[in-house]
């Protein structure tokens, strides 16, 4: 018995850490580990994502609302311009590092929300005359293919009611060659303004040509000529040496459905969502 208790005691001890390193199945328990790790990692980062997405959105949202009530800008009071502009930061601080993609930016974009004097004047005009009216104002990109610029057309399209369609009457547009001059700011040169697409209302068609009498041919030349009319007036600098009239413009966001500029030099703030292409 004693020997049996002294062959016993004698035993080599049997360390945790050897225990610990015996793999029957020849498994790579070590790599196993580290690809559930990764794993996990990138479920948190997609998680991230997801969340600073929806939060983005979220905050997209707030700014469109706060907009929603101001007729454009036209009556939006100090402390609604306040709100705004504080929607406004946060919104551009979620990619104020990346440079402007233009085939993001190429497309048509209507105007929600402006502080721009030029563009609020509209407004006003159209609320003091019975005989003006401001229907919608559009940025129209041209830039799909270019790496350093394109063409910007400033769209309006208003109206005169008691001779054209209500709000799409006409439509006056202001066109600009731009280029990029750093990764979010371009330079406009305006070449152009121009009014055209006149839709007249059926009470001066009727005075034109009457529906009842037998149209003559010269009647419906003039229909055709009012409806194919456009004037353009040139605003690109006349003597060599001079550079046309232009402004700088400050892409502060631009994603899928929303876009936000600033007037560098004081000019105002806007803010567009994407809308469907339009044709000139």
């Amino acid at each position: 018995m004693d020997r049996i208790a002294s062959a016993t005691l004698s035993c080599p001890a049997i360390s945790v850490s050897r225990v610990c390193r015996i793999n029957p199945c020849g498994l790579n328990i070590s790599k196993k580990r580290f690809s559930c790790r990764v794993a996990v990692a990138s479920g948190e980062t997609t998680a991230r994502v997801v969340d600073t997405e929806l939060d983005l959105e979220h905050k997209k949202h707030d700014l469109l609302r706060a907009v929603q009530d101001t007729q454009r800008g036209l009556t939006a009071t100090s402390d609604q311009r306040s709100v705004i502009e504080e929607a406004l930061v946060t919104v551009e601080g979620y990619n104020g590092g990346e440079a402007i993609d233009l085939v993001k930016l190429d497309g048509t974009w209507r105007l929600q929300y402006t502080s721009a004097p030029d563009v609020v004047v509209l407004f006003e005009a159209a609320l003091r005359l019975p005989f003006f009216q401001v229907g919608q104002v559009y940025q129209k990109f041209e830039c799909k293919d270019q790496s350093d610029g394109g063409i910007i057309r400033n769209v309006v399209q208003w109206s005169l009611p008691s001779l054209l369609e209500d709000q799409e009457g006409a439509t006056l547009v202001v066109t600009a060659k731009f280029d990029k001059v750093s990764s979010r700011n371009i330079y406009l040169q305006f070449e152009e303004i121009s009014v055209r697409n006149i839709n007249i209302n059926e009470q001066l068609q009727a005075l034109i040509a009457p529906a009842i009498l037998p149209r003559s041919f010269l009647s419906l030349q003039i229909l055709q000529f009012i409806r194919t009319f456009k004037a353009q007036i040139p605003v690109t600098a006349t003597s060599p040496g001079r550079r046309s009239v232009g402004g700088l413009y400050y892409l502060s966001y631009l994603d899928n459905n929303m876009l936000l500029g600033r007037s560098v030099g004081g000019g105002g703030v806007f803010v567009f969502t994407k809308s469907q292409p339009l044709e000139l």
